[in-house]
């Protein structure tokens, strides 16, 4: 029986995706007490830590794999040919032909990212919850809510606003460009008043939500300990993490857990798709061999992207497109199977 209600599987679940914020917490701040989180090296033109190095490699990564739901998954590419065929090189061309493009871009990206990622705790709580016989409906918009306030309020009010802002920089150099690049500086001035915004709206929605489940609950909705721990965990990570940045290890601590999760998730749904792309079969040895190719092709990519992409602005290009066909498509691909969340 709990078989049934865990993704991955009992002992997984956990570690992989229910507890994975917290854990990602305990790395990131343990590591920020060692060399590979604390002394910079240089390496291939950069500089930073042997933690940034593995995380940005770790980000590209996660963000390639959602080929694998898309384009290696027969079901989901023939309901939408031209979004997968056609609108990656069309974003391609613009990316190459157009610096204003490239800056628009980087800044959809870097909040898209935002939201993208307060998404994927709320459809994995949406997972748990079909899994316990729950009305796919029931706390939906609760559950939505929560996790927008979780992962976005932290982030507008708290330490890490300063570096989603950073991207605006993009415009830097573009004739005309004066109201973007005036945007970070006039967010940061207001931020305390963002900050009072996001606790008068998020102290009484978290009571209304508490409140609601509770009606929920007598009315036969069964609770599920996994999305509840899931969702206290991203939160704790979350407000420590994006709210007070503590060793300057945020970007580490978020993303790591965001793109383990990931990991899991697309392995658990497309693993038949995998295979197939890999020539391999069912067995044992081969869902082995699968996931060490599925993991090691994306980090080739991911080391790839990372290391290029700063230095060559085609491969910049490719990184990007990459991550905006992430975010849209990993979107869509949930409502097209939206029975499983």
């Amino acid at each position: 029986m709990s078989a049934r209600r865990d993704i991955l599987g009992p002992r997984l679940d956990w570690p992989l995706i229910i507890l994975a914020p917290a854990g990602a917490l305990l790395v990131g701040l343990a590591l920020a007490q060692t060399p590979l989180g604390a002394a910079p090296i240089s390496a291939f033109g950069a500089r930073g830590t042997p933690a940034d190095g593995f995380i940005g490699a770790f980000i590209m990564a996660h963000l390639v794999i959602v080929f694998f739901r898309s384009h290696a998954n027969p079901e989901i590419f023939r309901q939408y040919p031209f979004r997968f065929k056609w609108v990656p090189v069309l974003l391609f061309a613009a990316l190459l032909s157009s610096l204003w493009v490239r800056a628009a871009v980087t800044v959809l990206a870097t909040w898209w990212d935002v939201y993208h990622s307060s998404l994927q705790t709320f459809g994995i709580g949406r997972i748990y919850d079909a899994k316990e016989g729950n009305d796919p409906e029931a706390g939906r918009s609760l559950d939505l809510g929560l996790n927008l306030f979780l992962y976005i309020g932290p982030i507008l009010g708290g330490a890490s606003f300063l570096y989603h802002l950073g991207s605006f920089h993009e415009f830097t150099g573009l004739a005309g460009s004066a109201f973007f690049k005036a945007i970070p500086g006039a967010a940061m001035e207001r931020q305390a008043w963002i900050l009072r915004g996001v606790l008068l709206t998020g102290i009484p929605f978290i009571a209304w939500y508490w409140a609601a489940y509770r009606r929920l609950a007598r009315a036969g909705y069964r609770i599920s300990r996994r999305k509840l721990w899931l969702f206290i965990s991203t939160a704790a990570c979350s407000i420590w993490a994006w709210g007070w940045n503590p060793f300057g290890m945020a970007l580490f601590i978020m993303n790591f857990f965001h793109a383990l999760q990931y990991f899991a998730v697309v392995w658990a749904y497309e693993e038949r798709s995998i295979l197939r792309v890999f020539g391999l079969r069912n067995g044992r040895s081969e869902r082995a061999l699968g996931l060490f190719v599925f993991v090691g092709t994306a980090f080739l990519y991911g080391c790839f992207g990372s290391i290029a992409g700063d230095r060559n602005d085609v491969v910049l290009c490719l990184t990007l497109v990459v991550s905006i066909m992430h975010f849209w498509y990993d979107g869509f691909i949930w409502s097209v199977r939206r029975a499983q969340v």
